[in-house]
């Protein structure tokens, strides 16, 4: 692809393998630099347990020349939420928890005003209306989980629980983070469970929480949010959404307001444990960790009934989201396929897309693991052009590859 530049018609080199049947999503990888604008990027994907995906390129700094190589990391934001999900998943499936059981058999004080018959799986599902806060939350209060803690227990129910769902953009992560911080027996956050117990294990860059010893040269800068942007985005936009965006006092208004002051490029922020939002860590990872699940998750003590949990229909057909204003499917933490976006080879599949564009979520009956992250700040609901490319490129080349083998197989079930 010639020299790296940062201005002129010559585009960036792109890194990185893929098995034979998946140069297409090379083809698409490029063609994002080329026709559909990306800065720096980074995709891979698992497919039958082996690596088929893995692509980086572009610049690590949005407004700089450095280019992204292989170990970059970057933010990822909401598709930190699967991540945390995952982890949940690790401690359900080792008897810390039940889906079922009322949020305050772990945290008694959760109870008040009403909360007490709240389940993990309605939280879970942004079914508990709890999606903002009427009291303020301070950086103090996330440097503080025990002050924390007694101000989300405080705070009331904006709607009957599971009679409705609305995004949780912020608080689902820190009403998840304290449930497992009270139901681990060594009372660890997600972050530092997730560190010991996942990313340790299986060599995953993938970090919630950034430790001030990982270099910067290892980070890539995400793209600010601008005005300009997200104008140019409407004409795109689901009608409610559009009028959600505007409206100063909406719903999603309040939901975002912890995030209104958080600079994602700032260390101090990526330092906290935002378990909803701030992971910070490659493509390889997020899909390599997703294809643990897509085949049944026994590398990390997954049973078949935890298994069979994550991939179970959701109990409520798709709702209207009344913070986001389009219909959309939630379950144990996972965004799940249809109406929007449709990902996956079935509805089995399961994952979280991140503002901006990133990516990430496991399709069992395919097995397969995947995931995009980028720096550049997209301002599509779902389906970003330039990660929809590249998701349909892999399902494409799955799709004409599994011919060839013997049969079609699922992801196995997790040894009884």
């Amino acid at each position: 692809m010639g020299e790296f530049f940062t201005k002129g018609n010559a585009l960036p080199p792109v890194h990185g393998d893929v098995a034979p049947g998946f140069e297409g999503v090379r083809t698409e990888f490029l063609r994002n630099f080329a026709e559909r604008g990306e800065i720096g990027a980074a995709v891979a994907a698992y497919w039958r347990g082996e690596k088929v995906v893995d692509l980086w390129g572009g610049r690590r700094l949005w407004d700089g020349d450095a280019p992204w190589e292989e170990g970059t990391m970057v933010v990822v934001h909401s598709t930190t939420k699967g991540v945390s999900a995952l982890a949940l998943a690790v401690a359900h499936a080792r008897g810390w928890i039940d889906y079922d059981a009322p949020v305050a058999h772990y945290w008694p004080e959760f109870a008040q005003h009403g909360k007490g018959a709240i389940t993990l799986r309605q939280l879970l599902a942004h079914q508990a209306g709890l999606a903002w806060f009427d009291e303020s939350v301070s950086v103090q209060h996330l440097r503080d989980p025990d002050a924390l803690a007694r101000l989300l227990a405080r705070q009331k129910p904006a709607w009957p629980p599971g009679s409705r769902h609305g995004y949780h953009a912020v608080s689902v992560g820190l009403y998840m983070q304290e449930v497992f911080r009270r139901a681990d027996p060594a009372h660890r956050t997600i972050g530092r469970f997730f560190r010991q117990e996942i990313a340790g294990p299986l060599g995953l860059d993938f970090f919630i929480g950034l430790p001030l010893d990982v270099p910067a040269g290892r980070l890539a800068t995400i793209q600010p949010l601008s005005i300009g942007g997200a104008l140019r985005a409407l004409p795109t936009s689901p009608g409610p959404f559009i009028a959600r965006v505007i409206w100063p006092w909406s719903l999603l208004h309040r939901t975002m307001r912890l995030l209104e002051a958080a600079d994602p490029n700032d260390r101090d922020v990526l330092s906290l444990e935002l378990v909803a939002g701030n992971g910070v860590g490659t493509a390889r990872a997020i899909a390599r960790l997703y294809s643990v699940f897509a085949e049944g998750g026994g590398e990390l003590g997954i049973g078949p009934d935890t298994f069979a949990q994550l991939v179970a229909e959701p109990r409520l057909d798709p709702m209207n989201d009344v913070v986001m204003g389009v219909p959309s499917t939630y379950s144990l933490g996972f965004l799940r396929p249809g109406p929007q976006p449709v990902f996956g080879s079935s509805p089995r599949a399961f994952g979280t897309p991140g503002a901006g564009g990133s990516f990430g979520f496991a399709d069992p009956d395919a097995r397969l693991g995947y995931a995009y992250v980028m720096n550049k700040t997209g301002y599509h609901l779902f389906d970003d052009p330039r990660e929809k490319a590249l998701r349909d490129a892999v399902m494409c080349a799955v799709a004409s590859s599994s011919p060839r083998r013997r049969h079609h197989e699922t992801a196995p079930e997790p040894a009884r």
